[in-house]
């Protein structure tokens, strides 16, 4: 079985997928350290809660987007060498796993909670969202025809 010759340009823009994922997870951290807009987001929409149960709720959206980080870099790692090492089906999983991030994303962007605001805020919601567009740029590279040599 021979290897596929993926364009260096598509593995960048998964580096930079990757980059943008674990900045997108310490924006959750860096939030929750200066200015806890999660736990204002949930004291705006819910302002009969005590102090403990926003604590409660924020920390479960914390857990809940750390897992989600966590699983997106295994999937930018996972896609890196899949297609640095050639493999045939890298653009189908690279491919795969745009769809499910950028689906989990639109749905963290876009949900209502009971509320009926958004239940995360935009700040956190757009940060997810970040990693979607270095995938979309890697897809396309993935599945662009290659250049013969000699084209221009």
């Amino acid at each position: 079985m021979t290897a596929t010759h993926y364009p260096r340009s598509a593995v960048g823009a998964m580096y930079v997928g990757l980059a943008l994922a674990v900045v997108a997870t310490l924006v959750v951290y860096l939030d929750q350290a200066s200015s806890d807009v999660l736990a204002g987001h949930i004291r705006a929409g819910y302002p009969s809660y005590s102090q403990a149960r926003i604590d409660t709720a924020a920390m479960t959206y914390v857990i809940y987007l750390s897992v989600l980080g966590a699983l997106g870099v295994a999937g930018w790692l996972g896609s890196i060498w899949a297609a640095r090492t050639g493999r045939r089906w890298a653009r189908w999983a690279a491919a795969g796993m745009f769809t499910l991030g950028t689906s989990v994303a639109l749905f963290n962007l876009l949900v209502r909670d009971t509320s009926g605001d958004t239940g995360l805020p935009p700040l956190l919601g757009w940060a997810g969202m970040l990693p979607c567009v270095a995938g979309l740029v890697a897809v396309v590279l993935l599945w662009r025809r290659p250049r013969r040599s000699g084209e221009a």
